[in-house]
């Protein structure tokens, strides 16, 4: 057998027939990718003539790609398409990433994390629940709930806009949880990741998987946001949109890559670096570039999940997908409402925004997959979850509808104490004493910084322990340990002399003790933490160099020596850092307000690029009044590759320039949002049977007879131009003072079926 492998290697037939096999699989590859393509193209075309969600026709299509559907030819290889069903999830998370924004989570405040935290944790408990009472084992009823704990954010916009009701209130409300549900899920898939490897639900371990998470995502946080943004911006412009398409691809690779090599999955990395690039000023092009991406391999990603439908299983748990399909919807509404209500929100809102997250939907065929790939998820799971996501994505615009309704029907049968209750509480929670607001705003800059710079030191502690101490003991042993100690510290001081100061500012100091006397004493208390955990760096350090009796001797005094003899120096060069840090952070703001680009008293300098929609597009500088409206001056326009400084006023203003706007903050806010205005709803494409070049012949009774081409209003009451008119054998050309006759053929240009009026 030996001889006769050596033979084959000699002669080349093994070569030649892995080179065979290898061609075969891309070939199956290929044809398994157009086969689906083409079959999801034919049936989305039919769901959006139909005004059904696209993910739904791609789900549809799946099913007919697979074999469950006997019809149709199915796929050759199932594994080719869980292969680019895998780089659908990457790009779907990207794209999440880039519509969330560490920077959004920020600013939608305490209420949606209340909110999605009693949805989230309401919902996995009531799908643990009702899995255990389907008889599914304790890892499948945990998978379940966190399947059904996930609104859809896509079906939700496509809802809001169907229905116009993207500018309410309660609207905003519901895309801020949604922001943190993106959130919760990405942690939910790190824990149910870890229980689904253990086998178990340790409490240990599941705090370590968490803790770990936490580190991780704050460390690629702080790196991202102070390197990736500096970076685009030196080389902005050599940044086409190919450039920029892959560059944004190769980041988000590249950090799914590195995520895995941490110990966490392809996808939180694809969504981290989504949020880092969410923040910078080229978040809009990143995202237009990106999509065409997104779409083609998010549509494979759906149409996979389509592929797992059995109808033979459908019809054999028919009853649990609609009592699943209930528990979400009831669920939803009742911890939807709750969660809102807890916040301080009206029972109006609370029950708008209940009503509107009765549906999951792309989170839970991600959890699904990933239970699917670890082989703790039973196949028959699968298509349940997705037709109980069908059936509520059906039903989703039905139940916004009914949330006015419902409220009255409510609000009439509420007993008057409880309505007393519910409004008392929700005018105590909105109205909130000067004091309080301070303290809140006081101790979450507090917490935000204590966690920021320890888990930098703790960064710096580790790299040093089990990076640089193992080098610098092969390079030079003898000095290998005060080398390192001085070389850490020396990186540390920065950082631990920002820990050591206090988040507060002076003047917040003066008027909470103006308060209340006794308000110095918490101040007291932070402070010595601070300091405490600030010196516990320096101390366990210098302890795992050397000893611990090293480590509390010289820690104490090195720790003194940073924050009193290098204070004055490493503050300046923190301050320096920070700024950057922030200013990097708010990048995309700053572009469009300006505020970091003041010139005199309180004018800024802000940039802002012009949507296609934007009232005045196309039209010149002097014609457009923006002076006069608005009290702004244009001084720049960059247009592709090129500039124009200080444009002439008979300049004109094209869809895609960035103009450099001067005004004050009140100018520039209210001209912001008429620059980049943007319609809520999906333009329709025109079909080439809405206008064609046609002829009617007049008749008697035509309303055309008697009048002109001017006097008719063809073009205001028709949409229609007239061409020519054609009587006898000549053609007259309309001229505005010609009346039609009977007989006459007249050539038009519009709409058929509103033309066909005119005869």
């Amino acid at each position: 057998m030996t001889t006769a492998l050596i033979t084959a290697l000699a002669t080349g037939e093994i070569t030649e027939t892995a080179s065979a096999a290898t061609e075969v699989q891309i070939e199956g590859l290929i044809t398994d990718l157009s086969f689906i393509l083409i079959l999801g193209a034919a049936v989305t075309v039919l769901f959006k003539w139909m005004k059904q969600p696209v993910v739904l026709g791609y789900i549809v299509a799946g099913f007919l790609a697979s074999p469950h559907f006997e019809y149709l030819p199915s796929v050759t290889t199932e594994a080719n398409i869980d292969f680019w069903a895998q780089i659908g999830i990457i790009v779907l998370l990207f794209s999440l990433g880039l519509e969330f924004s560490f920077k959004k989570l920020l600013n939608v405040g305490g209420s949606a994390v209340v909110t999605a935290l009693i949805i989230v944790m309401g919902m996995m408990g009531l799908g643990f629940s009702i899995g255990h009472l389907l008889g599914f084992t304790h890892i499948n009823s945990l998978f379940l709930g966190g399947m059904l704990s996930m609104s859809s954010t896509t079906i939700i916009i496509k809802a809001f806009t169907d229905l116009n009701l993207r500018q309410k209130k309660f609207a905003s409300l519901v895309f801020a949880v949604l922001i943190v549900e993106d959130l919760f899920a990405v942690l939910m898939m790190v824990i149910l990741s870890s229980i689904a490897i253990n086998n178990s639900v340790e409490g240990g371990e599941m705090l370590y998987s968490v803790s770990k998470l936490a580190f991780f995502l704050i460390m690629w946080f702080l790196v991202g946001v102070f390197v990736i943004p500096t970076t685009l911006n030196a080389a902005r412009r050599f940044l086409n949109s190919e450039t920029l398409l892959v560059i944004s691809m190769g980041l988000c690779l590249g950090m799914a890559v590195f995520s895995v090599y941490c110990g966490f999955s392809l996808a939180l990395g694809a969504f981290v670096m989504g949020s880092i690039l969410a923040g910078t000023s080229n978040a809009e092009r990143i995202e237009k570039v990106v999509t065409p991406v997104k779409d083609l391999f998010g549509s494979v990603f759906f149409i996979s999940v389509g592929m797992m439908v059995d109808p033979g299983i459908i019809a054999e748990y028919i009853s649990p997908i609609l009592i699943l399909s209930a528990v979400v919807i009831a669920g939803m509404i009742l911890f939807g409402t709750f969660g809102m209500l807890v916040t301080g929100q009206p029972l109006r809102i609370a029950m708008e925004s209940g009503f509107s997250l009765t549906q999951i939907g792309e989170f839970a065929f991600i959890i699904a997959s990933l239970g699917m790939s670890l082989g703790v998820l039973e196949p028959t799971i699968y298509p349940i979850v997705v037709a109980v996501s069908v059936i509520t994505t059906f039903t989703t615009p039905y139940f916004i509808r009914m949330a006015d309704p419902a409220y009255e029907l409510v609000e009439r049968h509420l007993p008057k104490r409880l309505h007393f209750l519910i409004e008392r509480y929700t005018k105590q929670a909105s109205s909130e004493s000067e004091t309080g607001e301070l303290w809140k705003s006081l101790f979450q800059r507090y917490l935000w910084r204590v966690l920021l710079y320890s888990i930098v030191l703790i960064a710096i502690t580790l790299v040093s322990l089990r990076i640089m101490m193992p080098w610098l003991n092969e390079i030079m042993p003898e000095w290998s340990r005060l080398a390192g100690s001085a070389i850490t510290l020396s990186v540390m001081s920065p950082f631990l002399l920002a820990l050591s100061y206090p988040a507060s500012k002076n003047t917040e100091r003066q008027r909470l003790v103006q308060y209340n006397a006794h308000f110095d004493v918490p101040l007291i208390v932070m402070s010595l933490f601070r300091l405490m955990l600030a010196m516990g760096f320096v101390v366990y350090l210098l302890s795992s160099i050397y000893s611990m009796r090293v480590g509390w001797t010289f820690g104490l005094a090195i720790f003194v020596m940073i924050v009193f003899v290098l204070s004055k120096h490493v503050k300046k060069r923190m301050k320096h850092i920070e700024a950057k840090f922030l200013d990097n952070l708010n990048e995309r703001e700053l572009r469009k307000s300006g505020k970091n680009n003041s010139l005199v008293s309180d004018l800024h300098l802000a940039f802002m690029e012009v949507n296609h929609e934007c009232t005045f597009v196309g039209e010149r500088l002097s014609d457009s009044n923006l002076r006069k409206h608005y009290g702004v001056n244009v001084v720049s326009i960059q247009r592709g590759a090129s500039s124009i400084i200080i444009p002439k006023g008979d300049t004109r203003v094209f869809p895609g320039d960035v103009l450099g706007i001067i005004g004050t903050d009140e100018q520039i806010q209210s001209l912001l949002p008429v620059v980049e205005y943007q319609s809520e709803t999906e333009p329709e494409s025109l079909s080439p049977d809405q206008i064609k070049l046609t002829n009617i012949q007049l008749t008697e009774s035509s309303p055309l007879i008697g009048q002109t081409t001017a006097s008719a209003h063809l073009r205001n009451d028709y949409s229609a131009l007239v061409v020519a008119i054609q009587r006898g054998e000549s053609y007259i050309k309309p001229t505005g003072e010609i009346p039609f006759e009977p007989q006459d053929v007249v050539w038009l240009v519009g709409d058929p079926k509103k033309l066909s009026q005119l005869k």
